[in-house]
């Protein structure tokens, strides 16, 4: 098996036993540099050697591309700022393997890792590093022998052991720019492919949009990597208004259909392969619960936030469902027609013939808005695509996500 044939099975183990990073490892450019001892990358491009490649294990193929798929997803290159280039390599790759070991993968013995670092920001690890490295100057300063003591046997003992301390020290270093090639690079160490600035600019807003979209794929499905929260917080504790969130939710069903058949042709001359959107149709069912526990103030509250659906996307496909403890209505609604209802209901509230409905009636479904208080009976099955809940207040489900309206 030569390296390419490696690097697939690896990517394709990837996907199969981690599939968020595995999604994220298919976006790497690979570039294969013979001047490169292992592989480093910049959070664009992987650059490998093939001759450490075609040695190297296949579970360490797996640990490089993954290594390589998280520097781009923590966005290292870009928090550099003015930190001194290699402290901050080694808070990186400190903070990228922990976070590869605590989900399970097999550590190579030569890369940076200490556990007292698990959970912690590149940020954090740097300014424990740069503390150490001042508090070790300072004591190698306070060390160092007088003239005096030179000339004592206990001063050239010192002196001996100063000596060998650097000596071992020079050993390691060499050492670690071993290691260094094998973990991706700080921009001060490896440098990115020249882009135009717009076009590396537009690369890497789509980068940044795929990586969002496919982070809310897999927290849905709860496939994401352990104490990715600690390491990502944008993801997880940026706050914004409920309307925006679920419009953000919304719209990656309206690019939802990413595909790699054919790829993305703006970037593939240069070996990128970002998917394609093969249709921007909005498809989802939208279903309203008319029990008599749901109020008209929050009745008028759902339907504005339908009618603000079908008014921002220019293509789509809407089945609107209303139901309380069975199933009172069904329309689908496509572009430019407007959204009329007459609710009915006002029963009790029985979540499962809104589910039994779609699964009989609806073809290919994706996502389902329920709006809903939340009060009544679910289904003890799962279905096979997406649930949103949209209700006014906090309550546990059995599956899907939940939005609270005015969070």
């Amino acid at each position: 098996m030569d390296h390419n044939e490696k690097i697939e099975k690896a990517k394709a183990r990837l996907m199969l036993e981690h599939p968020y990073i595995g999604s994220v490892a298919t976006l790497l450019k690979l570039d294969n540099d013979r001047e490169t001892l292992t592989f480093s990358s910049d959070g664009i491009t992987l650059k490998y050697n093939d001759e450490y490649m075609e040695k190297a294990p296949l579970d360490e193929i797996e640990f490089a591309l993954a290594n390589g798929a998280m520097h781009a997803v923590l966005k290292h290159q870009e928090r550099l700022n003015e930190r001194a280039g290699r402290i901050w390599q080694a808070a990186t790759d400190l903070t990228v393997n922990n976070l590869l070991v605590k989900n399970g993968f097999a550590l190579p013995p030569y890369v940076y890792y200490d556990e007292r670092f698990s959970g912690m920001y590149a940020e954090e690890i740097y300014d424990i590093l740069k503390d150490e490295m001042i508090y070790n100057q300072t004591l190698d300063d306070a060390e160092a022998p007088t003239p005096d003591d030179a000339k004592s046997e206990e001063g050239k003992e010192k002196q001996e052991q100063k000596e060998k301390k650097e000596q071992k020290e020079r050993e390691q270093g060499a050492g670690n720019r071993e290691q260094q090639d094998l973990v991706p690079q700080a921009p001060e160490q490896v440098q990115a492919e020249s882009f135009d600035p717009e076009e590396k600019e537009a690369l890497e807003a789509e980068l940044r949009e795929y990586f969002e979209q496919i982070f809310r794929k897999y927290k849905r499905q709860g496939e994401l990597p352990k104490e990715l929260e600690f390491v990502v917080p944008e993801y997880f504790s940026h706050q914004v208004s409920w309307r925006e969130m679920l419009y953000k939710y919304i719209a990656a069903y309206a690019k939802s259909t990413y595909t790699f058949v054919p790829p993305n042709m703006k970037y593939l001359y240069r070996g990128i392969y970002l998917p394609s959107l093969s249709s921007d149709l909005l498809r989802i069912v939208v279903a309203i619960d008319t029990s008599g526990s749901v109020d008209e103030t929050l009745l008028s509250l759902f339907l504005g936030e339908i009618h603000a659906i079908m008014q921002s996307y220019p293509n789509y496909e809407i089945d609107v469902i209303t139901a309380d403890a069975k199933v009172q209505s069904h329309r689908v609604y496509l572009p430019g027609e407007t959204l009329e209802y007459t609710l009915s209901g006002g029963g009790g509230t029985d979540f499962r013939p809104v589910f039994a409905y779609i699964d009989r009636y609806v073809n290919y479904p994706t996502l389902l808005l329920y709006f809903t208080d939340g009060m009544g009976t679910f289904p003890e099955l799962e279905p096979s695509y997406d649930v949103l809940w949209v209700m006014p207040e906090a309550k546990e489900v059995p599956f899907g996500e939940v939005l609270v309206l005015g969070s």
